[in-house]
């Protein structure tokens, strides 16, 4: 210290430096020579990618949404028919009434399922608790398409096996179960996204602190009691966040309303989209609009869930003192939910797969019998091996899920730093940007890249580059979802340190700060792998020959009623991510992700 207790120059410069807008940059000492460092070139390039990529295809969709569709004779000009068009007609009110009866519907269902099963899992003495928790996450890595394919060969009025079983069993021609339905689209996508409600509510039960329903259980109330009147008010936040994000992932589904809504003339607005785009000629501009009215939807409901979110202190219940969550015991009733849980694993696990392992089998389609069981083959894992585009397909998705995976991983890593770390003006814009695609959904995104790519031209389109840029845009939220949260537990003073030491921001970067988000950053990637192969609302509007990926493949199967060949290839995919998942939970052990 000087005299008087001024700080000396050098110190005081720190100090500037880490409280204004360069903060968490490197200082540069007096005396040092100017050098040249890689930072502002990788920022400025970094939120220059992450604005095109979020903003400029949106832009596009909005500007395209007002023209008339261009041709040789008209070129496009502006108008206001294509919303006059989508607002004023009677089909938008039941596109509107349709979409909200099976998003509300399919995500009450996934929640309740969730629910209940996440409060038997965390919060009693059911027998085998580990085994269902596995089975439980197992459908997240089944792609949606297959398992809606295997839930029409269980439950089609025709083909269906629970038909023709029960009405061998009756003796009669009536049709049971009917899946191409509103209800049997509630019931397919409900299941399907029923672990993402089992894996939000074992999160928000395992935090909950259960003294109050212990005091109330020996005040002599009920469990019925118990739970309407405790369990669930605590659990309020984490349920009405639940069901928003569960509303947003089904009123965005695609692979649904497409195989189980069409045939049949059940329009929500993903499948008006496709349509609307593939009829000749092509309406793109009343797709563009209809596609803007499902994103005004889905940024409703996110906004509400971060909103909710918010509002989780009010019902805060573990404190300074610590507390041991305790199981009830249910005596014999603890049979009766391992029961569910095994009822539940059949429907979403056991019979989704078994019906594809039966149908791969069969030279043509045909439901169990004994006659089927003499016809019993390795043709259809033949034919596919074989098949012209299958190879290619595999390949084309192994490239596009490593690499964006890993663009993903490495684009966010430095979005949060710049976040997280610095005071820069407009930081708070930079992440609201990287998270702007979460409320788009993927046939939406995948229109507004298409229009986009389309209309500037540079060869992007048509070729494998358009869904790797389709793919790193789609799942850059969830990037900065795993590596915000791993680089908010790292204190800067490692860093610090290395600035003060001489090295480059660049030598901290990748010498300090990656290295410790390993364990974000690799959990992350693997996610985004698994994802990446499932993805079918974007690809299915960007693909063209040679740039296939295997959910699209999946596709063109099912429309060209090669079911048995699909079966095949499904169960060969499905065996070959469980097998990933598997080896990625051994790496997980060695890295600390489990931890993470």
């Amino acid at each position: 210290m000087q005299a008087g207790g001024q700080a000396p120059a050098s110190d005081a410069r720190v100090a500037e430096a880490a409280s204004g807008p360069g903060a968490g940059m490197p200082p540069r000492l007096q005396g040092d020579a100017p050098r040249v460092d890689a930072q502002w070139a990788i920022l400025g390039s970094v939120v220059a990618v992450t604005a095109w990529l979020a903003l400029v295809p949106l832009g596009f969709l909005v500007w395209q949404s007002f023209l008339t569709p261009h041709s040789a004779r008209a070129p496009a000009r502006f108008t206001l028919k294509n919303y006059i068009e989508a607002y004023t007609s009677v089909e938008t009110l039941l596109l509107f009434f349709n979409s909200l009866q099976f998003a509300i519907g399919a995500a009450v269902l996934a929640l309740v399922v969730g629910t209940a099963l996440a409060w038997v899992n965390e919060r009693t003495n059911t027998p085998l608790k580990p085994l269902f928790y596995a089975l439980s996450i197992i459908p997240l890595i089944i792609p949606g398409i297959l398992f809606v394919v295997s839930w029409i060969m269980l439950a089609s009025p025709k083909i269906g096996i629970i038909n023709l079983v029960l009405q061998s069993l009756f003796s009669t021609d009536h049709v049971f179960v009917d899946i191409y339905s509103m209800s049997g689209m509630i019931w397919v996508d409900g299941l399907h996204y029923a672990p993402i409600a089992f894996l939000l509510m074992t999160a928000a039960f395992r935090s909950m602190d259960p003294s109050l329903e212990e005091s109330a259980m020996m005040c002599g109330a009920s469990m019925a009691q118990i739970a309407r009147r405790i369990t669930l008010k605590l659990a309020w936040p984490a349920i009405a966040a639940s069901f928003l994000i569960l509303f947003v992932r089904s009123i965005e589904s695609f692979e649904v309303p497409a195989l189980l809504g069409l045939p049949v003339g059940l329009r929500v607005f993903t499948s008006s989209i496709y349509d609307a785009i593939h009829a000749y000629p092509s309406n793109i501009g009343l797709a563009s609009a209809y596609a803007i009215t499902l994103l005004v939807i889905t940024m409703a409901g996110v906004t509400l869930q971060s909103r909710v979110t918010g509002q989780g202190h009010r019902y805060s219940t573990v404190t300074g003192k610590g507390f041991r969550p305790r199981r009830i015991d249910l005596g014999r009733w603890k049979y009766l939910t391992a029961g569910l849980f095994l009822l539940y694993a059949t429907l979403v696990v056991i019979l989704p797969f078994c019906v594809l392992v039966w149908s791969s089998l069969q030279k043509y389609y045909a439901a169990p019998s004994m006659a089927a069981l003499q016809t019993l083959s390795f043709d259809a894992y033949r034919t596919i091996l074989n098949y012209p585009s299958a190879g290619t397909a595999v390949w084309n998705s192994v490239v596009l899920s490593l690499g964006s995976a890993t663009a993903v991983m490495a684009l966010t890593a430095v979005i949060c730093w710049i976040v997280l770390r610095t005071k820069i003006p407009g930081r708070a814009l930079l992440d609201n940007m990287a998270s702007a695609p979460l409320v788009m959904p993927g046939l939406v995104m995948g229109l507004a890249i298409m229009i986009c790519y389309l209309t500037i031209g540079g060869g992007v389109y048509g070729t494998i580059w358009i869904l790797f840029i389709a793919y790193v845009t789609r799942f850059m939220p969830y990037g900065m979802r795993y590596n915000a949260a791993s680089m908010a537990q790292l204190h800067r003073e490692l860093e610090e340190s290395a600035a003060m030491a001489g090295a480059t921001w660049f030598t901290a970067f990748r010498r300090i700060v990656l290295p410790l988000l390993k364990p974000g950053l690799i959990a992350g990637w693997i996610y985004i792998v698994i994802v990446s192969v499932r993805e079918l609302s974007s690809s299915i509007l960007l693909y063209s020959p040679g740039t296939e990926v295997v959910s699209i493949v999946i596709w063109e199967l099912w429309q060209n009623g090669q079911y048995v060949e699909l079966s095949a290839f499904g169960v060969m995919l499905i065996g070959a991510l469980f097998v990933f998942v598997m080896v990625a939970q051994l790496l997980g052990k060695r890295f600390g992700i489990k931890e993470a």
